[in-house]
């Protein structure tokens, strides 16, 4: 064997790694590319913003009032320390609206949402569905992929929302623990710390987070090779994928935040 060849398995890897972002950058253009083009299939969207919206709304909640719960708890004796308890709302708004409403429930959102698409996808490309779809003229691209970004990139920014407003409201209760102070000057309180600043960038990057669990899940589960055992692993690996890619972005979002 040559010093050549067995170099080799050395850039292996690294070989694999760049074949796999450039067929990942074919499938995200080729989104952008049919997302544009009529038709637009509106019931079929409704039906995936009604799986990713409502369906992971009761985990997204439950986290997001624990959240809330648990950071007013355990700052606010710090604060009582310094005499600042006043400042305990401004805080917990600032902190969840900024960055932990997006990425917890964005992560929460990676592991529900993505991993189903993944799984759903990958059953359709192991029992043939998709390629049965091609054979009767319908663009199973369109019909399948386009849809489910689409229906993602819209919900997870609702659900941030939704999230922001159950930790902050879990965060007022907690601060009756030991306060007393009625839910109008609270909210007053902590708005008053907030800025466009605080609330545009989390807006922004929640649409990215969307938009990425939705392709990262489609893109596992239309490339599934194999048999059945190949739809777990890609589920599982839309999952992690798409988590990596959240905190990625939002190191992206938090850099660029900075400099504004």
């Amino acid at each position: 064997m040559t010093t050549a060849d067995t170099s080799l398995p050395r850039w292996a890897p690294l070989r694999r790694a760049a074949q796999h972002a450039g067929e990942f950058s074919l499938f995200f253009f080729r989104f952008l590319k049919e997302s544009v083009r009529p038709p637009f299939e509106g019931r079929e969207f409704l039906l995936q913003c009604f799986k990713a919206g409502n369906k992971s709304f009761p985990l997204v909640a439950i986290t997001a009032f624990i959240m809330g719960l648990v950071l007013t708890i355990q700052t606010r004796p710090s604060l009582v320390a310094f005499n600042a308890e006043l400042l305990l709302p401004g805080m917990v708004c600032v902190s969840v609206i900024r960055e932990m409403g997006p990425v917890i429930t964005a992560v929460i959102c990676a592991g529900k949402i993505s991993s189903r698409i993944g799984a759903e996808l990958g059953s359709m490309r192991v029992t043939e569905q998709i390629d049965a779809m091609e054979v009767s003229a319908i663009n199973p691209f369109h019909y399948l992929v386009v849809t489910r970004v689409l229906a993602t990139t819209c919900m997870v920014p609702i659900l941030v929302i939704f999230s922001d407003g159950i930790s902050l409201f879990s965060s007022f209760l907690a601060y009756n623990i030991h306060g007393d102070i009625t839910i109008t000057h609270f909210f007053n309180l902590a708005f008053a710390k907030v800025d466009w600043i605080d609330i545009f960038p989390s807006v922004i990057k929640s649409i990215f987070f969307g938009t990425a669990i939705g392709i990262i899940g489609c893109y596992k589960g239309f490339r599934v090779e194999g048999g059945t055992a190949s739809v777990g692993t890609a589920a599982n690996s839309a999952v992690v994928t798409a988590s990596l890619a959240i905190f990625f972005i939002d190191m992206i979002a938090v850099q660029i935040t900075d400099i504004l």
